[in-house]
């Protein structure tokens, strides 16, 4: 093995190693984890729950539960380093959870991707990601990407793989409605291949009903229908005897689920969260295999509902809604929660419900008390006054994440501070909430010991918060949003994020903030909050959006470490200020600074600042002098809608700007004077730009690869010349735009999306269109 070419398979050989002593049963779900292209984030829940649906996960004495066996296979791997755990937030993909929190998320490392998909060969097909055009015979699992399929021909091969056993699509995680459309018969999909276990349309807009053929599919065990249109479901679905995971979130059509779901007696996962049905179907206790369930309504023309709950061996997830209609006490109790090994809960009550004893609600939701290794809790809309001990006494020790919402009724906090493992907390619209003080933090010196993350949202009547200094030891971030009544902070608090909004009275000090400490800053639609004038020495991001009134001039100077710097709808702002750093640069020219490889950063304003956005700032005149010598790590440049910026300062751009926006047309016609031969801008995006033809052979640097002209609305005529040296072309909302150049598009253009520009979109939609012939050569085309 050690002695394989490596030409052979492109992958280190080392790795093989690594894989060669994996267990039998380890190979075949990391050789499943082919399907996933590189850079994919994945949640461990999805993971597990497709690894059960190809029964991979075996149990010979049968005594503990899939799941268990399943997160052992993944905490295996994970250990042998063949997966890796996210530790920062960025953007991603994921199956079907795009809400959940950046801890579950995983990734594979491109080294091990490429062994996976060296050990799986043919068996794994990857829309886009692998290189063939036609999907291979051999195929047994088929994945793509939603924004690829649009542009995809080869989906009628799709039917030649007969023995598929997955299929399904990704898109990012943090986008709930996908939008993709299946060229080929969804009825011919289940006709020909009857070998599926995995089958998802989630995101499918079109599917507005499912065939009555899917009851054909013996061999199903998991099914994904979320974010379609779906209104009704097939009776033949509960024809899937071997189904075992049901997935329909987000049908926002759907009403009702089949009445003979009962017969569905292996089901173990069932979610069907943000839709519009309201009651369980009947018999819906004889589920007695359902491990996850997403959601369940209480009835209240049912006194057996909580009782059928009760009767289900539940563990993972739960929502239950309507808690309102719990009308005795006594049928809280018969739900069992507290024996019941959830790790997440979430109790809602109806948003609009008015109580006719609190007292009667406080009684329910303590009889709802959960199993004491909970970790995640949710309560919203809560009708009582007061809540139970149960939420605050530490009797959930593991309870890490807390969210109490629209408790509109609650007069005063419960003591949360004695919460031992708690790191998230969420208090959002507490209507009766005038002053949070001591019993906020409970009775013990220190409190919110382990708490890093605390949000505070829409508090209408809140004004002061008082809290111990020896309080919150760990925490990390704070968000407080529309709390316009709250006057200030009482001790300092030492944070790393701090972000506000829609806090109109609110006062920022000195005493107030640790400045030393921060790393972002985020002010929103707060007026009257003041920067305290002082240095920051660690802070990283800074945002300013339609708040700080009393800014007329950024000091660069006091910011030594920032990377991102966004000023938007600062209706004051006058200009940004180095003043600083133009005394200890006196003697430094752009000769010397060639001859670096590094920039020196003793006596820069900001050496390490990345990116710059300024929006809708009317008064702004001033940019940063000397941009070139004091921003050397600048890459992104954004200056829209600022009418009284119409020229770059003295001495030039950095030359290290790579991507930049611009709806001056006088600021994009001095680009060629203001960039140096050694510019590296690839990208410009021309926002908002009066005027009928763009852009001219001798506007636009040599260096551009990319052209997004975006919200043009008196643009008429593109010219030929000025594309010249593209790859990329993006073209959006110019409802003018009415042709290409008589040339048409260049041959270097390989990609052009056309988007909300009708009279153009006539011209080249299809190969009967006028201006079809001038773009028929791009291999990426999308039109919408």
């Amino acid at each position: 093995m050690w002695d394989l070419p490596k030409e052979d398979s492109g992958i280190i050989l080392a790795l093989f190693l690594s894989y060669h002593y994996l267990p039998s049963h380890l190979k075949r779900c990391f050789a499943y984890c082919a399907l996933f292209p590189k850079d994919y984030e994945f949640v461990k829940e999805d993971l597990i729950l497709l690894w059960m649906a190809e029964n991979f996960l075996q149990c010979p004495q049968q005594s503990r539960h899939p799941e268990e066996v399943g997160a052992q296979y993944f905490n295996d791997l994970l250990s042998r380093s063949f997966f890796q755990q996210l530790s920062t937030e960025g953007y991603g993909t994921s199956l079907t959870s795009p809400e959940l929190s950046i801890e579950r998320h995983f990734v594979m490392h491109d080294l091990l991707n490429d062994l996976a998909k060296y050990v799986c060969g043919d068996f794994c097909f990857r829309l886009k990601f692998d290189k063939s055009q036609c999907i291979p015979k051999a195929n047994r699992h088929f994945l793509f990407a939603v924004n690829d399929v649009r542009c995809f021909d080869g989906l009628g091969s799709l039917t030649d793989a007969r023995k598929l056993r997955s299929f399904f699509p990704i898109t990012e995680i943090w986008r709930f409605y996908y939008d993709w459309e299946f060229k080929i018969s969804i009825h011919d999909l289940f006709s020909k291949m009857k070998f599926l276990r995995v089958l998802s349309f989630c995101g499918c807009l079109d599917l507005r009903e499912v065939p009555y053929s899917i009851g054909d599919l013996k061999h199903l065990t998991s099914l994904d229908l979320s974010n379609t249109k779906l209104q009704k479901l097939t009776d033949s679905i509960c024809l899937l005897y071997n189904l075992l995971i049901l997935k329909l979130n987000y049908c926002s059509r759907l009403e009702e689920l089949p009445s003979n779901l009962y017969k569905l007696t292996k089901l173990r996962c069932l979610e069907f969260k943000n839709t519009k049905v309201t009651k369980m179907p009947m018999h819906f206790g004889e589920l007695k295999n359902l491990q996850l369930l997403s959601t369940f309504f209480v009835d209240r023309d049912s006194e057996l509902s909580t009782k059928r709950l009760g009767g289900l061996n539940l563990q993972g997830r739960l929502s239950i809604n309507e808690v309102q209609n719990i009308v005795n006490p006594l049928e809280a109790l018969e739900a069992n929660l507290k024996n019941k090994h959830l790790a997440e809960l979430e109790l809602t009550w109806k948003w609009d419900h008015i109580p006719d004893d609190p007292r009667k609600e406080k009684k329910v939701l303590e009889n709802l008390q959960p199993f004491e290794h909970l970790e995640h809790l949710t309560i919203g809309s809560y009708c009582g006054t007061e809540f139970p001990s149960w939420v605050f006494d530490n009797s959930l020790s593991n309870l890490v994440l807390l969210e109490l919402v629209n408790c509109k009724y609650c007069l005063c906090l419960p003591s949360l501070g004695l919460l031992s493992s708690l790191k998230t907390l969420i208090i959002d619209g507490f209507d009766g909430i005038v002053s949070i003080g001591a019993e906020f933090c409970g009775i013990y010196s220190s409190s919110f010991v382990s708490l890093e993350r605390l949000e505070f949202e829409n508090m209408k009547e809140w004004e002061e918060w008082e809290y111990k200094t020896t309080s919150f030891p760990r925490l990390q971030s704070l968000y407080m949003n529309s709390c316009p009544k709250l006057k200030g902070l009482s001790e300092q608090l030492h944070l790393k994020d701090l972000c506000i909004g829609d806090c109109d009275k609110l006062i920022i000090s000195g005493n107030s903030m640790d400045t030393l400490s921060l790393e972002l800053l985020s002010i929103q639609s707060c007026p009257f909050v003041n920067i305290p004038i002082t240095h920051y020495d660690f802070l990283e991001q800074m945002y300013i959006h339609s708040g700080c009134d009393s800014l007329t001039i950024f000091p660069l100077d006091f910011f030594p470490k920032l990377l991102s710097l966004v000023l938007t709808w600062c209706q004051n702002l006058k200009g940004i200020s180095q003043e600083h750093a133009h005394n200890h640069l006196k003697e430094l020219t752009i000769q010397c600074c060639y001859q670096f490889e590094s920039f020196p950063s003793e006596g820069l304003s900001a050496p390490w600042l990345q990116r710059i956005v300024i929006e809708e700032c009317e008064n702004l005149k001033l940019l940063p002098k000397r941009m070139q010598i004091l921003l050397p790590s600048l890459t992104e440049l954004w200056i829209t809608d600022c009418p009284d910026v119409e020229m770059f300062p003295d001495g030039g751009l950095p030359s290290n700007v790579r991507h930049m926006y611009l709806s001056s047309f006088k600021l994009i016609a001095s680009l060629r004077e203001t960039l140096d031969a050694n510019t590296c801008l690839q990208s410009l995006s021309m926002e908002n730009v009066d005027v009928e033809s763009i852009p001219d052979e001798v506007l636009l640097p040599s260096s551009l690869t990319f052209l997004r002209i975006y919200d043009c609305q008196n643009l008429k005529k593109m010219e030929y010349k000025g594309l010249c040296q593209l790859s990329s072309l993006e073209l959006i909302q110019c409802p003018n735009l009415q042709c290409l150049a008589e040339e048409g598009l260049p041959k270097s253009i390989s990609s052009l999306e056309i988007v909300d520009c009708p009279l153009l979109k006539q011209r080249c939609q299809n190969p009967e269109g006028e201006d079809w012939a001038k773009i028929a050569h791009i291999q990426e085309l999308d039109i919408q």
